[in-house]
């Protein structure tokens, strides 16, 4: 079958918790090997999360490290689900919005910033990532489960014309005072 990608955008550093998606990642490839992992972005850990999924024998992990924003975008088109596992320390999910805007599938962890963007339908999208069963499960339903995703999709298409962002890319700064106001 068609092989099915998850994508992660953001700094390789301990808050952003992706030794826990390559732990997830880890369990979802025993029941289906037909998938790729996608990592976007540089940071501290780089080395070793890559050394990990080396040592556990993880297929198709990708470390592109840092890309362009035309290679950046055409993954947020490709991809099949979005994920940042981020623990705390979200200020606002800016890549959540540049998921959303896409209409990508978002699992994302369940810290203050994310919340704030997540809401109703989108709510689903929340998840513990050190829970790994709980992660592993959300990850499965809203990769595979058509009519979840389909809802998703059809919140996120509504939502996300909140935020004249769409239209302005790289004129972050009244998403966040919006944000700051919705508060």
């Amino acid at each position: 079958g068609q092989i099915k990608t998850i994508l992660f955008i953001g700094r390789l550093e301990k808050r952003k918790a992706v030794d826990n998606l390559l732990k997830a990642y880890e369990g979802l490839l025993k029941i289906d090997k037909n998938l790729q992992l996608v990592i976007i972005g540089d940071g501290p850990l780089r080395f070793e999360l890559k050394n990990w999924a080396v040592a556990k024998n993880l297929t198709n992990v990708k470390f592109f490290g840092y890309v362009s924003e035309a290679e950046k975008i055409k993954w947020l088109n490709k991809a099949d689900l979005f994920c940042s596992p981020a623990m705390y320390g979200e200020s606002f999910g800016i890549v959540l919005l540049e998921a959303m805007a896409t209409g990508l599938v978002t699992v994302a962890g369940n810290n203050e910033g994310y919340r704030s963007v997540l809401r109703g339908t989108g709510s689903i999208s929340l998840v513990d990532s050190t829970n790994l069963d709980d992660f592993t499960n959300r990850l499965k339903l809203l990769l595979y489960n058509e009519e979840e995703r389909a809802k998703w999709q059809q919140w996120a298409k509504v939502y996300v014309k909140q935020f004249d962002y769409a239209k302005i890319t790289g004129q972050y700064i009244d998403v966040y005072k919006q944000a700051l106001l919705k508060n």
